[in-house]
This record gives structure tokens, C-alpha cells and sequence, in this order.
């Protein structure tokens, strides 16, 4: 007995309720992307917005802390749409902390690029790109606040990396090209200085911070004895003797790839 053909069933089928529904569904499945990008009237751009909610949030850290009351406040100041801020800040508060430290480190690179530091030691200009960083913070209560969101175990590991990206930042600025072990060394060192020079200076009442910039070049300084240290022992043959398989190893390692993003580890060389 041949089969009767299955009928199809099509959108003008359906009852007009359930066409209707359907549309509804259909559009704000397709809104969500423009949406996203078009949130705020007149099309404003994501990186406006999340000026606007820092700038908002800047008005109550200071007695909130980085912390979800101060980020609800901030998004009804701002007048950005809260779906927009929670898409741009999904971690919230913590999210909106690293983006208040990347905008002074932002601050610091446009200031070392308008400088002239050419005629400067590099020593020199390591000590002005921190103190640089260090004036971009207008309110020292919300680095404190900073400080102490980024100390809790659970924050810890984003504190580092904005620490370890502020020390990139000022090497990458300063035209470093290190290929090698040293792209390492230059940044996990600058950032204990840049870190304890930090903590000096949140308790510093003196005028003009003086106290922190005389902290700042005695570390510096310590650092440099370090290197002249460090340069002699690498001249000694009975130390590259002993530690030639150490220093083999350290030979072989290289800085990140420039298209793999700047927190990636380092890779090995090949060919040798």
C-alpha cells in the first residue's frame, strides 16, 4: 500500500499567534549582537561606556571600595545601560579595577612618548616612568582600595599580572628589544620595584610624595649594583664553568612571540 506523502509544515501554517511569537524570538535573538554594540543612543562605543562607569564608579571607591555596590552605583550615575556594563565588566568590581589600573598605566605611555628622555640615563628614565604611573593616580584612596581588593588570595593572580604589564609597558615604551632570558629579568625586577615603591608610597604624607622618589632611587640603585654584580660573575671563567649547564639552559629561552599576546611564556629556540 504506498505511503501518503508527510506534509511539511510551513511558517504561513502556523496560527498567527504563534507566527507572531515566533518573529519575537527571531528578533531579539538577532538584536542581542547590534544591541550590544548599539546599547546606548547615538551608537556609543564600548570603550565609551566603560569610561563613563569608571569615571561614575571614581565618585564611591573611595568609601565602597572596588566592590559590587560601588559598580551598581556607578552603572545607574553613568546612565549606561546595566547589560552593557555587565558585559563589558563580567567579573564585575575586579573587572573594573583592572580597568582603572590599565587607564593609568595608558596615562603613563602617552606621558613617556610626549617626554623627551633621549638625553637621559636608562636608569633615569625607569625612575620617570614609574614616578609617571605614580602622578597618573589622582585619588590615592583608590589605589589603597586597589591594593587591598588585589591582595585577597582570590584576586592575587590579577594583581600580579597588572603589576607584571605595567613593568612590560614601561620596557616595551622605553624601546627594549630583548629577545632572550633578559625580556624576563628586566620585567620581574622592575616589578619589585615598582610594587614596593607602590606600598612606600600609599603611606607617604610628604609634600609632593619627595619621600617616595628618594625610596624610588635607592631601589633603583640597588638594582644597579645588582647588575655590575651580575656582569663581573658572568666574566669569571670558573663561573661560567660550573654553571655552564644552567646557563646553557637560560641561553635557550626566548621572549614571547609577538603574535601569541604579551602573557603568554617565553618558547624555546629552535634549530640549535
Amino acid at each position: 500500500m504506498p505511503r501518503t506523502p508527510r506534509k511539511t509544515a510551513k511558517a504561513s501554517d502556523a496560527p498567527p499567534e504563534a507566527a507572531a511569537g515566533e518573529a519575537q524570538v527571531t528578533g531579539a535573538t538577532e538584536g542581542t549582537t547590534a544591541g550590544a554594540a548599539q546599547a546606548q543612543p547615538g551608537g556609543t562605543s564600548p570603550d565609551a561606556s566603560l569610561d563613563r562607569v569608571l569615571d561614575a564608579a571614581l565618585m564611591h571607591v573611595p568609601f565602597d571600595g572596588w566592590s559590587e555596590t560601588s559598580l551598581r552605583a556607578a552603572i545607574a550615575d553613568s546612565g549606561v545601560e546595566p547589560a552593557l556594563a555587565r558585559a563589558l565588566l563580567p567579573r564585575g568590581a575586579v573587572d573594573l579595577a583592572m580597568a582603572w589600573h590599565r587607564r593609568g598605566d595608558a596615562h603613563m605611555v602617552a606621558r613617556l612618548r610626549a617626554e623627551d628622555l633621549s638625553q637621559r640615563r636608562m636608569r633615569d628614565r625607569i625612575a620617570a616612568a614609574v614616578r609617571y604611573r605614580l602622578e597618573a593616580v589622582e585619588d590615592k584612596e583608590a589605589a589603597r582600595r586597589s591594593a587591598t581588593l588585589f591582595a585577597l588570595p582570590i584576586h592575587a593572580g590579577d594583581g600580579a599580572r597588572l603589576i607584571w604589564g605595567t613593568a612590560d609597558l614601561i620596557w616595551t615604551t622605553l624601546g627594549d628589544r630583548s629577545e632572550d632570558i633578559n625580556w624576563y629579568t628586566k620585567r620581574s625586577i622592575l616589578s619589585g620595584v615598582y610594587s614596593s615603591t607602590v606600598l612606600y608610597w600609599l603611606g607617604d604624607t610628604s609634600p609632593g610624595d619627595a619621600d617616595t622618589w628618594g625610596f624610588l632611587d635607592r631601589r633603583i640603585d640597588g638594582v644597579m649594583q645588582f647588575e655590575k654584580v651580575k656582569a663581573t660573575l658572568g666574566r669569571n671563567p670558573l663561573v661560567r664553568t660550573v654553571f655552564a649547564g644552567p646557563l646553557w639552559l637560560a641561553g635557550r629561552i626566548r621572549a614571547p612571540a609577538a603574535d601569541t599576546g604579551a602573557d603568554l611564556p617565553g618558547r624555546w629556540r629552535s634549530g640549535d
